[in-house]
């Protein structure tokens, strides 16, 4: 399977909290919804949707897999709400329990060997495994070499601080812009594919 990432981001690299206030307010975190002043239905949203239909599974860190299972349930009946209610999800997690995996089609990776399991989902049959906000566990994906794709729909904003997709461990990683469509509100969104090193 190929992974992909689909995120919000700052100019400044930010992904913490794009959709509202209280979605996430680690270390003092004061700019939840973020995303709104510059959310375009057409570009943003297309891409967003577009994701989401070519994925043939999610898979989420447990506080990502937790606020969309808290939010989604309760929106079926919208296409895109059945479709994030009916796919198949992966949530990685060292405190929940498969009984706890209360949104339908949900199956727990326990976190120890996390980067194993997810590892052997990339190299079973083919198919797309989407993962949405998640950001420690993007983190470690990338670090891994897990990522093959980045949808990363960039916003004109400087947010000063926050939690990042990207690993701080000094290791250069290559990918190339595969395109990049702006949206009249000032964002953009910009598709990157995993580059091979040169010879």
């Amino acid at each position: 399977m190929r992974i992909v990432v689909s995120s919000f981001i700052s100019l400044d690299g930010v992904v913490q909290a794009p959709g509202g206030a209280e979605e996430d307010t680690d270390g003092g975190f004061a700019h939840g919804g973020w995303t709104h002043a510059w959310f375009d239905p057409e570009v943003v949203g297309g891409a967003f949707d577009a994701a989401l239909r070519g994925a043939d599974a999610l898979l989420f860190g447990r506080r990502t897999w937790q606020a969309m299972a808290g939010a989604w349930p309760e929106r079926a009946g919208d296409p895109f709400a059945d479709r994030m209610n009916s796919i198949r999800k992966y949530v990685v997690s060292d405190t929940l329990t498969e009984t706890g995996l209360t949104w339908d089609n949900s199956r727990l990776l326990p976190a120890g060997g996390d980067l194993d399991r997810v590892r052997a989902l990339r190299d079973g049959d083919g198919g797309t495994l989407l993962v949405m906000g998640s950001p420690s566990l993007v983190r470690g994906l990338l670090s891994a070499g897990l990522v093959d794709e980045m949808v990363l729909m960039r916003m004109p904003v400087v947010l000063g601080g926050g939690k990042s997709l990207f690993p701080t461990d000094g290791g250069l990683r290559r990918f190339e812009l595969v395109s990049a469509t702006a949206a009249k509100t000032g964002a953009e969104v910009c598709v990157y594919r995993a580059a091979a090193e040169p010879a």
